[in-house]
């Protein structure tokens, strides 16, 4: 998982992986039939295993205001390698898959980057339920606005950003919040 993580999934070749697994190629074709196999399984493991560092405070959070704040404070730290001996930035969001030849897993890539929306979707929908946010907030525009900021954090964590740099970022994105709240929608 680690290797894909690191590298992506076209940069990582069979020998990387039977060299990571201590195992030879017909072994890991044996095991998972393929490499895309292989691939969409670590996207799994990947969700298993650290989902919570992004989500966890989020889940829990009181009001949608500090879920979406603990969603992004908590990605920079996680995205850093901060609390945990992580790679930088994040699997999901920095892994592309391309050419035809990969249409299936490009897609899983696409339906699992749409999970993150959806999941801050939902919480934004259960706030206007709630009574915190009128009815008249563009939910799918700030959910957007939300991941967008925490896919760009990725890509600046991979490229050496703080943990420091992306808190920053993080609370910039969320000074906005109350005019993004009005009700008059995203700009």
């Amino acid at each position: 998982m680690k290797l894909f993580w690191v590298k992506g999934f076209e940069a990582t070749s069979i020998t990387d992986l039977t060299t990571a697994l201590g195992i030879g190629p017909t072994s890991l074709y044996a095991a998972f039939g393929s490499k895309e196999a292989l691939y969409a399984e670590t996207l799994k493991l990947y969700a298993a295993s650290y989902e919570h560092l992004v989500l966890g405070r989020f889940r829990t959070a009181p009001t949608a205001r500090e879920a979406m704040s603990a969603y992004l404070l908590d990605s920079a730290a996680a995205m850093t390698g901060s609390d945990a001996d992580l790679p930088r930035g994040c699997m999901v969001n920095l892994g592309t898959v391309g050419g035809s030849e990969y249409a299936e897993l490009g897609a899983l890539m696409r339906t699992t980057r749409g999970g993150t929306y959806d999941v801050l979707l939902g919480r934004l929908e259960q706030a206007v339920r709630n009574g915190e946010l009128a009815p008249s907030v563009d939910l799918s525009g700030l959910a957007r606005y939300l991941q967008i900021v925490q896919s760009g954090m990725a890509i600046r964590a991979r490229d050496g950003a703080s943990r420091e740099e992306l808190q920053t970022v993080a609370k910039l994105a969320m000074a906005s919040w109350d005019a993004l709240v009005r009700g008059a929608g995203a700009p």
